[in-house]
């Protein structure tokens, strides 16, 4: 891999919960947290119900379009837990239960005196040619088929897989963060962070305004995997702001 290639994902978040908001979902920022940390790009996030045809139609766009597609919920052991089917029809293979699951989940499982029914053996069904992805919380594997990484949706239960794929994974240059803090309204600041950024086109730079207790104030972060680069660029924003007396 080429020093500064950029690694790329998306995510796909599966579920009717989450599009009827019943459910709130929290994976989306753990995940983009998680990536931006080992110098993965998040490029892309999409939410799409419990439907087959809409699940496979996602992952084979984003699968051809970035590096990694990482997938939330839709793995449990209920019947409209239908990622696993989907993603095997995605690619084209089959689906059935996986031995390499079950030895990891039937000792588990006994160790709590579970009994190991047929509705948890869904949570055993992996497609064909997938690799596991260790699920320290709760035994019940994720997958990884191609550069499709299939997780489950309860937080702690990602999180723990997120965690056990991340040696698995390519990591491009790690981008580095700093920011401003002005109280003043973005509009204020516009014209000035604008012609900033054309100076350094290379720098990532976004504005975050918010109002509080009757004061505007607005974070200007800037990003860059070069780190003199970003604080070149955090010195000359600083300076503009000061000049004009807008720090």
């Amino acid at each position: 891999m080429a020093q500064d290639e950029i690694i790329t994902a998306a995510v796909l978040v599966i579920g009717d919960e989450i599009l009827s908001g019943r459910t709130k979902d929290q994976n989306i920022s753990t995940i983009a947290v998680h990536l931006t940390a080992i110098g993965i790009a998040l490029r892309e996030v999409r939410i799409v119900g419990d439907e087959e045809g809409a699940i496979v139609a996602a992952v084979n766009v984003l699968r051809e379009r970035y590096t990694y597609v990482f997938t939330t919920g839709g793995i449990g052991p209920t019947h409209d837990d239908i990622t696993a089917d989907s993603i095997g029809a995605a690619f084209g293979v089959a689906v059935d239960i996986d031995p390499r699951a079950v030895a990891v989940m039937a000792p588990a499982y006994a160790a709590r005196g579970i009994e190991l029914t047929p509705a948890r053996l869904r949570m055993a069904r992996i497609p064909s040619g997938a690799d596991l992805i260790i699920n320290s919380m709760s035994a019940a594997p994720g997958f990884k088929l191609g550069n499709v990484i299939v997780m489950a949706g309860v937080p702690d239960i990602m999180r723990s897989m997120l965690v056990a794929v991340t040696n698995q994974l390519r990591t491009g240059p790690k981008v580095n963060s700093v920011s401003i803090v002005v109280a003043r309204a973005e509009g204020e600041i516009a014209d000035l962070f604008a012609a900033h950024q054309r100076a350094y086109p290379d720098v990532a730079m976004g504005s975050y305004p918010s109002f509080s207790e009757g004061q505007y104030r607005t974070e200007l972060v800037l990003r860059g995997a070069d780190a003199d680069r970003l604080e070149e660029a955090r010195v000359g924003l600083a300076r503009m702001l000061a000049e004009r007396e807008l720090s």
